[in-house]
């Protein structure tokens, strides 16, 4: 990512560019592109047709931009501009594509999401998605433990041995306590104890877990360190959250109507705005999607309980950096942010659905397999999750704590089932214990006994 061509003020330019020339160019620039981008000046200006001034261009879409341009009063310090952010058609079919994947969150049967009943959601929609998040998320910051070895920690309970276990461990924690506090509203003191619970043991700069930070000793760089971003006084932190929260806890619903906002567009505000006003020393990236989940779940968007945005982020870490900086580059103005969400949240759900397919499939096959041995009338559903975990990777190990959280039940039903494929023959109950923890070992053999 190279250094980011900032636009000159919009005041400034129509001073130096006649009237007239941007005027004519009204109707043929609009706030998005023909192919319905909304291009920052640093694109922009290489993608004016021959023959136009690109500074008069500019002009032209940034004025029917400021036309249905929605200001955020409440998110601004004092003497500060306004950050500002629109809805264009593209925007808005991409929220609407959201909104009918998921329904909202609030009507399976309705919803055009593949899973059609609360028997399906109880099955496809594990809890080990939620690990996921927590897995990426901290490898977004740095974690260099391997996907393998941190599923194993979560799963069987273990406690983290580096700082990389110790952020995976806290993000899944993060996670589970978001979902817990999905009805409270937002304060200062619940954005402190996320971030105590983000960072614990596993922070840097000398910053403290739940404390804000008390200097000014801190800028973002890029991988480059070409463009970077000096973050606002620390002296000002207290009203910037406090203005944060009375945001997020502001009613923008649709009985509201003189102040809509799309609850999707004010879960990203808020993520945006925990990474620009930067109140910690360290850990604010994981502070910031945490504060992102708890309100899209607040707002009734359940589905997203198993759906990582981090995986998506990692995988185009520039293109996240560079939205953040496009919006404080041009007149605050969030919508380029928000676009580069809605289409991370868009690819998202798309691959939840790819996984709940391959989980259906999977166990569709399985169960075709298993119906021609005698043990099905034996067997629950639970039991033969359990088992295809055990025929795809022999020699597993399995605990009533990660078939717990694997299966969404209480310890104490996957206890029963383990012991009752124990019984069976179909898991070795292993001889030795790691603490109190009781495992059972899938078989070489298993495939061939359950014929």
């Amino acid at each position: 990512m190279g250094r980011i061509r900032k636009p000159q003020l919009l005041s400034s330019l129509i001073k130096n560019i006649g009237g007239e020339q941007w005027f004519n160019l009204i109707d043929k620039y609009k706030a998005i592109d023909l192919k319905g981008r909304y291009l920052h000046w640093d694109q922009f200006q290489w993608r004016v047709d021959k023959g136009d001034d690109p500074e008069a261009a500019w002009v032209a879409t940034k004025i029917s931009r400021r036309a249905i341009a929605k200001k955020l009063p409440l998110l601004k310090a004092k003497s500060e501009r306004c950050f500002s952010y629109c809805i264009p058609d593209s925007l808005l079919a991409q929220l609407h594509s959201i909104d009918t994947m998921t329904a909202g969150g609030h009507s399976l049967s309705n919803s055009t999401f593949i899973v059609s009943s609360q028997a399906e959601k109880d099955r496809y929609l594990v809890k080990s998605l939620m690990m996921e998040e927590a897995i990426t998320s901290s490898q977004l910051e740095g974690a260099s433990t391997t996907r393998k070895v941190a599923k194993k920690i979560l799963e069987n309970n273990l406690p983290p041995k580096n700082k990389s276990e110790q952020m995976i461990v806290n993000n899944f924690l993060l996670m589970k306590e978001v979902l817990a506090r999905q009805d409270e509203e937002l304060s200062i003191e619940m954005i402190l104890e996320l971030h105590s619970i983000a960072t614990d043991k596993a922070i840097e700069n000398q910053a403290i877990p739940g404390k804000l930070r008390q200097d000014d000793n801190i800028y973002i760089a890029d991988q480059l360190n070409e463009n970077y971003y000096q973050p606002p006084s620390w002296e000002t932190l207290e009203e910037r959250l406090n203005n944060l929260c009375l945001f997020a806890n502001e009613c923008h619903s649709s009985q509201n109507f003189h102040n809509f906002t799309h609850p999707i567009i004010k879960a990203i505000i808020l993520h945006f705005m925990i990474g620009y006003i930067h109140p910690f020393g360290d850990g604010n990236g994981r502070t910031a999607r945490a504060i992102f989940y708890w309100f899209m779940l607040r707002a009734g968007y359940w589905l997203f309980e198993y759906v990582s945005i981090s995986k998506l982020i990692q995988e185009k870490r520039s293109a996240y950096d560079t939205a953040f900086l496009y919006t404080e580059t041009d007149d605050f103005d969030l919508t380029y942010f928000i676009y580069h969400q809605v289409e991370v949240i868009v690819k998202a759900i798309n691959a939840l659905q790819i996984h709940i397919e391959n989980k259906k499939r999977e166990l569709s096959n399985f169960v075709t397999w298993i119906d021609k041995s005698s043990l099905a009338k034996k067997l629950k559903r639970g039991h033969l999750e359990i088992l295809k975990e055990a025929v795809k990777e022999p020699g597993k190990e399995f605990t009533s704590k990660q078939v717990s959280l694997s299966l969404g039940i209480s310890e104490n039903t996957a206890r029963s089932y383990l012991k009752k494929l124990a019984d069976l023959d179909l898991l070795i109950l292993a001889t030795s214990k790691k603490g109190r923890m009781v495992r059972y070992v899938a078989p070489a053999s298993l495939k061939e006994k359950m014929s």
